[in-house]
């Protein structure tokens, strides 16, 4: 591809690879002369900037020289050294004059730009080179077989690599090795090329063709390999390109052979030994590989010989070409279009004119006509590989399962530079959570054993905190046998302990506050009172007696039902806290004992014989209703056994008593309702220790997903630690509930399996493959587990179970419809060849009762007398969009051959020309205009998954409803009136969207809805009203269940992207579905989701 031009007939050459930025000089080339006949001569030097646009390249100084050139060379000398910043321009004049410029002072626009020249040469300079080792050295030939080597340190006594050869000839091209700085090769237009030894001062070596037909045009060394150059020759009988190895000097390597002129110049790449460029007399530049003599890249040129070509040394995808047309052209190897430098420069020369009146008559000039070009005019084919600098040396990439795979090159050997480099792959296992696969196979090994107790017991002694280790104590005391009495040691509530704080009080006549007050106050007849102790016989106890004790205790007047307030179980050092320990812990015998102690009459009765017969209950009807203490409602609740109440009702600073409770008295079957309750109220509460108990219950509970459902509201980090924390936890409350329902496995949550397929996915990214797919969940129909659970067993070489379908089962469903209704089958009509099209809406299911003709072609045509247990056919047909997607699908003309009934009557002969207009309820159509399709009297409009299709005959315009109607009767015997009335049809009712899929319906509509309420612009709204009906297209296809389970899982990910607003992050999955998914599959529906997500996120919705 062409990338600039300069309009100079000139030599050429690249500023060296050390400057920047890069720049080409431009020398009045000798013995030619352009279209002007000049004979001025300048040295200019140009900047090369992609930048702009143009191809014109910008001029950064010149200077008037008063030689023209046979040969020009950018050398590096002075760079480093900052002596010259732009390094040193050398010219071959055509008077043996050899010039050395200073290319910053031409760049400056200085006068003096001259360093240093001098006429040792008889004839003109043709060949000039710079030693790339040693830049102060310069080599250059000239007539008489002189060849001279300067030093630019010490310009004036340059020096010879050896005795003239002879006979004396012109040197045509000079080049030092590439390899070894003191080897030179020349060559003269006789064919033969010299090799020359600074060392030994002397020529080593002669290289000619024996057919005395080359004449040497250009050499060029190897970058590579040290003893290779090629030889190109100007000869028209003779177009070709030697490459000669000085191993095998008796005849070339190799011939390049493509040419059909002779060729004028060539070029090594620097960067890519694989690359040689050529040009020559039959106006071509090729780009060869010399290693196979195979033409990779040919360059499009002008209608004139290119003379010289030369490399970039900065940029090695830049070549430059200069032409005898009077152009230096910059061209790129990579390929590329020149439409926009096309462009832009018809635009430049049109807008140099505007819409002037040249000639004064009054009239602008039209619009400028430009010729269209062809593609293929325009647009350069690339090389056919890559080149060398743009090669991936080394490469790397991570694959699924933690794997890395890596790739380096072997160099090649010396020997064989031509052979490509070869590659060695790595595959290797990268784990970055070493900690998290290590404590993911300690509990993987301890679900294999069973050792759950040893597990529990590592936990507990390696928890860094009292919570984790009081966590995994509860879980310990489920694979323990009773449970419950552990549950009541770890709360702090020990039965010898508390038998010996009773024995205590009751020795050492503890009273509670209540007691004494009421000694204090009471009479001397109470120190005659019997003791506690002896009270046997409830019906001996007056019901007036307990009058006093309700005095002295909180009263409610006129109570029929306990007090909602909040319950109190706080455990206290006086004989209420013993008490209470006391039943939290079930030792009825003892809170008797304790309440007889303290003068509690009704308390210690009503524990005495609890759950007795009537006389108990009347008693405890009477005694709670009048007494109000701090725990009468927890009497209450041990003895009427309601702890629905008390849970609800008491204080959650004292969530370890109730809970203690529940643990003592619930009944098995309301045990896990009850602690999830306490949990449930824990986890409600504001204050964050609290809700951190809440676990706590939900692990007594065994209800895992309360349990999920806190963990994932208060984690703070989504590190794999923390979700390994959870894992463990959850795996081993799992398996303790299972030991408890007798090894049945719990049903597992929507929420548990989300986290399991979040472990296993992290699994799965550290190589842990099998384990991962042992924790994905097999009784959930989600589908990214679905996915997982896929690319897992591929992964493990297994094969994903697929659900198989019982014959049997479909046979009794049939079996069992009955036989007066047709079972209703859904048959894709298959896709037909292009046929002429006519508009429709959205395709529907059509119930069909007669063969439709041949214009109808969406349909799948079905005998009106097929037996009733034939079912009814509909068909429902996708098409790609032809022009664009918002096209209707081509309705395909399918012909069949209508079916005949046996009681058919042909219908009588038209014998007079129907004048009735179209659309007149009162006149008959012919049978053969008659849509099959059938209409249900009386019914204002269709519902809206139903739509007929109506195909009007041609015929005269609608009449003028202004105009008499004029009654027009047939031929004899033809139907007219209303005798042709229209054929019922039965109302098709779509088939439910699965309940796992409405939320996608949900999400889109409202998005849809959303849109049209932001929406100002008419046709933004016709868009977004048309995306609405064409999006049947996919809820049609998901009633079916014909999506596959990836364009599933991507369209869920679009909804949640959408509830989310982030619109970008669902065109990307867009994108990912349509170049990841059959396009059949989805061309119905996905362009219009593109519609409205780009709508969306432009309206900001």
């Amino acid at each position: 591809m062409k990338l600039k031009e300069i309009n100079r007939t000139a030599i050429q050459s690249w500023s060296p690879e050390q400057q920047h930025p890069i720049y080409l000089a431009a020398g009045t080339s000798a013995q030619q002369l352009d279209a002007t006949f000049s004979t001025n001569a300048s040295l200019e030097i140009f900047e090369f900037d992609l930048t702009e646009p143009t191809l014109a390249m910008k001029s950064c100084g010149s200077y008037s020289s008063p030689h023209r050139y046979h040969k020009l060379v950018w050398g590096p000398h002075g760079i480093e050294t900052e002596g010259l910043p732009s390094g040193v321009l050398i010219a071959g004049g055509e008077n043996g004059d050899i010039i050395l410029y200073n290319a910053s002072k031409i760049i400056a626009g200085d006068s003096e730009v001259i360093i240093s020249q001098s006429e040792k040469h008889t004839g003109p300079v043709r060949a000039l080179d710079v030693n790339s080792f040693q830049t102060n050295l310069v080599a250059s030939g000239g007539n008489e077989s002189e060849i001279y080597i300067w030093d630019l340190n010490n310009f004036s006594s340059p020096m010879t690599p050896g005795p003239k050869t002879q006979p004396p000839e012109d040197i045509s091209c000079i080049a030092w090795n590439k390899q070894v700085q003191h080897i030179l090769a020349s060559a003269s237009p006789s064919g033969k090329a010299s090799v020359w030894d600074l060392r030994k001062n002397d020529l080593i070596i002669k290289v000619s063709d024996h057919s005395n037909r080359m004449h040497c045009s250009d050499l060029a060394w190897n970058p590579e390999v040290a003893t290779q150059l090629v030889l190109a020759s100007e000869d028209d009988r003779m177009p070709v390109i030697q490459m000669w190895d000085l191993r095998f000097a008796t005849s070339p390597l190799k011939v390049l052979e493509n040419h059909t002129r002779g060729v004028l110049s060539i070029a090594w790449s620097v960067a890519d030994p694989e690359l040689l460029l050529s040009c020559g007399k039959d106006n071509r530049i090729l780009c060869w590989n010399p290693n196979t003599a195979e033409i990779l890249y040919e360059l499009p040129t002008s209608a004139q010989w290119c003379f010289d070509i030369q490399w970039c040394p900065r940029n090695p995808a830049v070549l430059s070409a200069a032409a005898f047309d009077g152009h230096i052209s910059i061209y790129s190897i990579m390929g590329g279009s020149n439409d926009n430098a096309i462009t832009a420069q018809a635009d430049q020369l049109s807008s140099s004119f505007g819409n002037i009146d040249p000639f004064g008559t009054g009239q602008t000039l039209p619009p400028l006509q430009l010729p269209q070009p062809t593609t293929s005019q325009n647009t350069v084919t690339p090389l056919k590989k890559p080149p060398k600098w743009i090669r991936r040396p080394m490469g790397a990439s991570f694959a699924f399962g933690g794997k890395l795979v890596t790739l380096d090159s072997i160099n090649p050997t010396s020997q064989q530079p031509q052979q490509s480099a070869g590659r060695i792959v790595h595959i290797c296992q990268v784990v970055t959570e070493t900690d998290f696969i290590k404590r993911s196979n300690q509990l993987q090994t301890t679900l294999t054993s069973g050792n759950f107790l040893e597990y529990c017991q590592t936990k507990i002694d390696a928890a860094q905190n009292i919570f984790d280790k009081t966590v995994w104590s509860f879980l310990k005391v489920n694979f323990e046998d009773g449970a419950r009495g552990k549950y009541l040691e770890l709360l702090g509530y020990k039965k010898e302990e508390l038998a010996l704080k009773i024995a205590s009080a009751l020795d050492g006549n503890c009273k509670s506050d209540e007691a004494i007050a009421l000694e204090k106050n009471s009479s001397a007849e109470e120190n005659a009172e019997p003791p506690a102790e002896e009270i046997s016989d409830l019906d001996e106890i007056p019901v007036d007696e307990e009058e006093p004790v309700v005095e002295k205790t909180s009263i409610i007047e006129d109570s029929t039902s306990p007090s909602k307030d909040a319950v109190n179980l706080k455990v206290s050092k006086d004989i209420d806290g013993l008490i209470t320990q006391a039943l939290l812990i079930g030792d009825y015998e003892a809170a008797v004992s304790l309440c007889l102690h303290d003068n509690r009459m009704a308390d210690s009765i009503i524990l005495a014989i609890a759950g007795g017969p009537e006389l108990l209950v009347k008693t405890q009807k009477k005694y709670f209703t009048k007494t109000q203490s701090k725990i009468s409602k927890l009497i209450s609740a041990v003895v009427m056994k309601d702890w629905l109440d008390i849970l609800k009702t008491c204080e959650l600073q004292n969530w370890k008593e109730a809970l203690a409770a529940v643990v003592t008295y619930a009944k098995p079957e309301e045990f896990s309702s009850l602690c999830s309750l306490l949990g449930s109220r824990l986890e409600a509460t504001e204050d964050t220790e609290l809700q951190a108990q809440a676990c706590l219950c939900y692990i007594c509970a065994g209800t895992v997903e309360q349990l999920i459902a806190y963990w994932a509201k208060a984690q703070e980090s989504n590190s794999p630690l923390s979700l390994q924390e959870l894992v463990e936890k959850v795996v081993v409350l799992q398996r303790a509930v299972q030991k408890a329902q007798g090894g049945i496995a719990p049903d597992m949550g929507a929420l548990l399996a989300e986290k399991m397929n979040q472990y296993a996915s992290l699994l799965a990214s550290q190589g842990s493959l099998e384990t991962a797919i042992s924790y994905l969940p097999t009784n959930t129909q989600q589908v990214a587990v679905q996915q997982l659970r896929a690319r897992l067993s591929r992964a493990l070489g297994q094969q994903p179970a697929v659900a198989a379908v019982n014959p049997s089962e479909m046979q009794n469903v049939q079996s069992a419809a009955p036989a007066a209704v047709p079972v209703q089958t859904y048959t894709p009509v298959q896709p037909q060849p292009p046929q002429p099209t006519a508009p429709s809406g959205p395709p529907q299911y059509y119930h069909q009762t007669e063969p439709l003709p041949p214009s109808f072609g969406l349909q799948s045509p079905v005998s009106a007398a097929a037996p009733a247990s034939i079912p009814f056919m509909y068909s429902q047909q996708y098409q790609r969009p032809q022009n664009g997607w918002n096209d209707p699908p081509t309705l395909h003309r399918v012909p069949k051959k209508k079916k005949i009934p046996d009681n058919y009557t042909p219908p009588a002969p038209i014998t007079a020309p129907i004048m009735t207009p179209l659309g007149d309820p009162s006149t008959p159509v012919p049978p053969a205009m008659q849509t099959y399709l059938p209409q249900v009297p009386d019914q204002p409009a269709a519902p809206s998954n139903f739509t007929p299709i109506q195909q009007h005959p041609l015929g005269p315009p609608s009449r003028n409803p202004n105009m008499p109607k004029v009654n027009i009767e047939g031929a004899p015997g033809a139907p007219i009136g209303d005798v042709i009335k229209s054929i019922p049809t039965e109302k098709i009712t779509n088939k439910p969207i699965p309940e796992e899929h409405t939320v996608l319906k949900t999400t889109f509509e409202g998005l849809i809805h959303k849109c049209l309420a932001a929406a100002s612009d008419p046709q933004t709204k016709r868009k977004l009203d048309d995306a609405h009906k064409r999006l049947e297209y996919l809820y049609d296809k998901l009633r079916e269940q014909t999506l596959s389970p990836a364009i599933l899982g991507g369209l869920h990910n679009m909804a949640h992207s959408i509830e989310s607003r982030s619109y970008t992050d669902g065109l990307n999955i867009h994108t990912h579905i349509v170049s990841n998914s059959n396009f059949s599959e989805t061309s119905a529906f996905m362009p219009v989701l593109k519609v409205v997500l780009t709508q969306a996120n432009k309206l900001g919705v």
